[in-house]
């Protein structure tokens, strides 16, 4: 059950405390490269389960909740800290909706049988999330970063916006025929 990959994704749970910490005392660097280290284990824990084989029931249901658990707490510190403010809320309240929502609705369809696999673009949306992220931990701190932040977060929530209603379009269809 405590596999290398599963390993990774704990960890990755574990240094969150420690992460939001140093961002609300302001040592953005520090915060920067713990974050960078959590997106590296996010990448490495698939990669290395497919890779060694070491895909777990425990792994498969822990990611996905590490990942949101990760992306929700460090959007509210990063609103609660001011580097996301005034309009580019929406963007994060975007974001955080399509994340519930798939959640729900992969919750719904499972026992169903239904996958919503990711798809290309949905990793596109994950990638923009995550650089965005990036710039805006040190926005404030490095010329230009919470411009590009923002521009990252709000193409992030236009990929958002398009992957959400692709899943709602394909549960929907599977709701409909199952009714």
């Amino acid at each position: 059950m405590l596999t290398v990959p599963t390993l990774l994704t704990l960890a990755r749970l574990v240094v969150l405390p420690l992460l939001l910490w140093l961002l609300f005392i302001g040592h953005v660097w520090a915060a920067l490269g713990l974050y960078i280290l959590g997106a590296i284990t996010d990448f490495l824990d698939g990669y290395l389960a497919r890779k060694l084989n070491q895909i777990t029931a425990f792994g498969t249901f822990l990611d996905p909740i590490a990942d949101k658990v990760y992306v929700c707490a460090l959007f509210i510190a990063l609103v609660a800290t001011g580097q996301i403010a005034g309009l580019s809320l929406a963007a994060v309240i975007i974001i955080l909706s399509r994340e519930f929502l798939v959640s729900g609705l992969r919750e719904y369809l499972g026992p169903k049988n239904v996958q919503l696999p990711v798809s290309k673009l949905a990793k596109w949306k994950t990638a923009a999330q995550m650089v965005a992220t990036a710039f805006l931990i040190v926005a404030g701190s490095a010329p230009f970063a919470a411009e590009i932040g923002t521009l990252l977060l709000w193409i992030a929530a236009a990929l958002t916006v398009i992957t959400g209603t692709a899943y709602m379009k394909t549960g929907l269809s599977h709701m409909d025929s199952a009714s």
